[in-house]
């Protein structure tokens, strides 16, 4: 009866076992939608490339650590006899070579590369091409995200179409509160603040969708504060904008107001007309935000 019942719980032990093996790997689906598993540009494959450096020179830093702990237990256990037990014993200079000069070396070694890859990963640097950068000018919002291309003279809201292959540079600012771009397959993470000017520089070099979001918590529709990217070849592109430029509605001062209320937008909006300098209105908050009336009213009916 005994060894019925170890029969029994084997499979049980086995299924706990590779259950647990499997774990670590239950998650990797959610690597492709960031750069460690589904880079998608020069500065994701930079990022990508950076972290694995980084992570190998971390191992030398803990590895040791989890080996040499269980072995001084075991080898310092009580039932070993042999073990050398030196009451008086105060210093050692083989220890205290260990002690710091494998840190210094990883510290050293991290500072030049992070310096490194700090500079050629600098939001405000261009990407090189021998094409020109599209110029897009990014506004963060409550809760939507609005796009501006000013060569295109049109706008869009929760949707940013790019061609791949060409560089992009965003000039962002807030018309609300401070606001966090993420692209996690195309750049790093970069705060949109009101009334200041930040810019990001990169390049998709694959057409392929895309997406973003805001990571800075904003309000009740914080979990809707994302958009789509969708990267087009250059012909695509020009279609695209054709056919974006047919659409009837303006952004303007008065369409910006309605749409910098508090409110959640269902479906992607393109405006196929541009009113000048409007971004530099927005960014010397020359006009008000329609957040601010929307209180406003608010309290007059509170």
């Amino acid at each position: 009866m005994v060894l019925h019942g170890a029969r029994q719980a084997r499979p049980g032990l086995a299924g706990i076992v590779l259950t647990l093996c499997l774990l670590p790997l239950s998650g990797c689906g959610a690597l492709s939608g960031g750069f460690l598993g589904g880079a998608a540009g020069r500065i994701a494959n930079l990022e990508h490339h950076e972290f694995l450096i980084v992570s190998a020179i971390l191992v030398l830093v803990w590895l040791p650590v989890f080996i040499l702990v269980p072995l001084i237990a075991w080898h310092y256990r009580i039932s070993n006899e042999r073990a050398a037990y030196r009451p008086q014993w105060g210093f050692s200079w083989i220890l205290e070579g260990l002690i710091w000069i494998p840190p210094t070396l990883v510290v050293v070694a991290l500072s030049v590369l992070l310096v490194r890859y700090t500079t050629r990963l600098d939001p405000y640097k261009p990407v090189a091409s021998t094409l020109p950068a599209l110029q897009v000018q990014v506004v963060a919002l409550d809760w939507k995200w609005l796009f501006l291309y000013p060569a295109q003279h049109i706008a869009t809201v929760n949707q940013l179409v790019v061609p791949a292959g060409t560089p992009v540079e965003f000039q962002l600012t807030s018309g609300t509160v401070m606001q966090s771009l993420l692209m996690p397959r195309l750049a790093g993470q970069i705060f949109a603040m009101a009334g200041m000017r930040t810019r990001l520089n990169f390049e998709i070099d694959k057409p392929g969708s895309y997406f973003g979001e805001n990571t800075q918590y904003n309000g009740d529709g914080f979990h809707a504060d994302k958009f789509t990217i969708q990267a087009m070849t250059a012909p695509d592109f020009s279609s695209w904008v054709a056919q974006a430029q047919t659409s009837g509605t303006s952004m303007d001062a008065a369409a910006y107001q309605n749409l910098s209320r508090q409110s959640l937008v269902d479906h992607p909006l393109v405006f196929g007309q541009l009113a000048p300098d409007l971004f530099k209105d927005i960014l010397a908050q020359k006009i008000q935000p329609g957040y601010l009336a929307q209180h406003h009213e608010a309290g007059a009916h509170g």
